[in-house]
């Protein structure tokens, strides 16, 4: 048997209700996220209920993504997000697995690949 550990965050950012500097959806510390490692991302509601979970080789950019693309899962439910956790984790073997682990022991709401729980 596998024994797998969900990463602590790495960092951690919050929206804030009426923010004065530049932000998106509320966010304005995307730049405490790396611009050029690898990890994962998680999206969580006010009530702490995991949204979405997802992966890149450069998080910054992917996570931005999320908010402004047409085609993003989370597309019509970006209001809900009030909180990313991001964990560096520059193995893509490692990313992907913990990508699926995450997906399917925290039930995440909004990922329709790489679930096992319906």
């Amino acid at each position: 048997m596998i024994n797998i550990t969900i990463p602590t965050p790495d960092v951690t950012i919050t929206k804030q209700d009426a923010p004065e500097l530049s932000h998106i959806y509320g966010f304005t510390d995307f730049h405490l996220i790396s611009r050029e490692k690898g990890g994962i991302f998680m999206f969580y509601n006010d009530n702490d209920e995991l949204l979405f979970v997802g992966k890149a080789r450069k998080l910054r950019p992917r996570i931005k993504k999320h908010f402004e693309d047409s085609v993003s899962v989370i597309k019509n439910h970006r209001n809900e997000v009030t909180k990313i956790e991001v964990c560096i984790i520059e193995d893509a073997v490692h990313r992907e697995i913990y990508e699926t682990y995450i997906i399917n022991e925290l039930k995440a709401k909004y990922n329709v690949d790489k679930v096992f729980f319906k």
